[in-house]
């Protein structure tokens, strides 16, 4: 087993996109960890240290419009393809000619297409909450504009630029302990109360949001995602969102495509992208054809790794032990 480092080391690499901010730990194969909205290299605080312990170089990176990594102004620079590249990039700058991808929430969505469109870059894939849906069907702001009836889809009520930010930054804080309470299990709103994933005609989406503060989330690191955002705005992330149907567009020759590297899923158990995506993850035997092992855990929320940090850390180095060198 390599030996490993206690240290975390902050770094800046290029990328064709500028400049992407990441925190490193250990020595060994390398692993490369990708965080969702609304996050930051910080969500893995805990899987950092696990796997430089288990003989891994792991790399955290802020997301392209993500704290202290560079934010393109137009919505069309957060497309799918561009963070591929991103993701090729800092693995080149580190030296590597290839990689593990391990992701959650929308860095599930870049580990899996980082694997499916540069195979010889990323050997294997771990996605966390968001299981691996190949592209197809109508597009995709065509999709969430027919959901909820009366109500808007959290996705389509971020689409139009500046009407998110407008409900976020007088109070980044308050929305951000929010937000993280209603996909959080011990915090979520009851199956009777309204579903904090729509905004009622008119409403904001943190009108449906909890007021408790989940167990996983104390003041530093509410403290730590707040200076995050305050610093950033949340535009960047949001763009994410922006550029779906572009995404729609430029991967059409990859329609159904699986990704075929060693595979891994872990999902919530209360977790909607879990729930709502059940037939992605029964899809699994031919849309991740070389999953090794696909695991719900029982009364978890959307935020995994920091919900449930020792169980996540032991699935992942288990699962990384069986990958071949």
């Amino acid at each position: 087993m390599a030996q490993h480092s206690t240290e975390l080391t902050h770094r800046t690499v290029r990328a064709p996109g500028g400049r992407i901010h990441l925190v490193e730990q250990g020595a060994g194969p390398l692993v490369l960890l990708v965080h969702g909205f609304p996050e930051s290299w910080y969500s893995w605080r805990h899987q950092l240290p696990a796997l430089a312990a288990a003989g891994h170089r792991a790399v955290a990176v802020d997301v392209r419009g993500y704290g202290r990594s560079s934010r393109p102004s137009a919505a069309s620079a957060y497309r799918m393809l561009d963070l591929v590249e991103d993701t090729v990039a800092v693995v080149h700058a580190l030296g590597e000619e290839s990689a593990v991808i391990v992701g959650h929430d929308w860095g599930a969505a870049i580990a899996a297409h980082s694997a499916l469109l540069e195979p010889e870059t990323i050997r294997a894939v771990g996605l966390l909450s968001v299981p691996y849906t190949p592209r197809g069907g109508p597009r995709p702001s065509e999709l969430f504009a027919a959901m909820g009836g009366d109500e808007e889809f959290y996705v389509s009520y971020f689409q139009e630029p500046g009407r998110a930010e407008a409900e976020i930054e007088p109070d980044v804080r308050g929305w951000l302990a929010g937000f993280y309470a209603a996909l959080s299990a011990d915090t979520m709103p009851g199956p009777d109360a309204p579903d904090p994933h729509f905004v009622g005609r008119g409403g904001l989406l943190r009108d449906r949001f909890p007021a408790d503060r989940p167990a996983w989330l104390g003041e530093a690191e509410l403290d730590f995602y707040a200076a995050e955002f305050e610093h950033t705005s949340l535009t960047g992330a949001l763009n994410r969102y922006r550029a779906m149907d572009r995404d729609w567009e430029d991967l059409a020759a990859y329609d159904g495509a699986p990704v075929t590297q060693p595979s891994l899923f872990i999902g919530g158990g209360r977790d909607a992208s879990t729930v709502w995506l059940s037939d992605a993850i029964k899809a699994f035997p031919t849309t991740l054809p070389g999953l090794i092992s696909a695991h719900v855990l029982d009364g978890c929320g959307h935020w995994i790794q920091q919900e449930r940090p020792a169980e996540v850390n032991a699935i992942i180095t288990n699962w990384l032990s069986s990958l071949p060198l």
